[in-house]
């Protein structure tokens, strides 16, 4: 990935409503691999 995709993916997860704690733990995630940074699911109202 380079830096222009990763500026889109960190814009398109704020605009996702993402915090700014959810969005390092998942590049931490992506990066690591550990357990303790992977997204824990959303509850949905329909």
């Amino acid at each position: 990935m380079n830096m222009t995709e990763v500026a889109r993916l960190l814009l398109g997860l704020r605009s996702a409503g993402w915090t700014e704690k959810e969005i390092n733990d998942f590049v931490l995630y992506i990066e690591s691999g550990e357990e303790q940074y992977k997204p824990k699911p959303r509850d949905v109202k329909a």
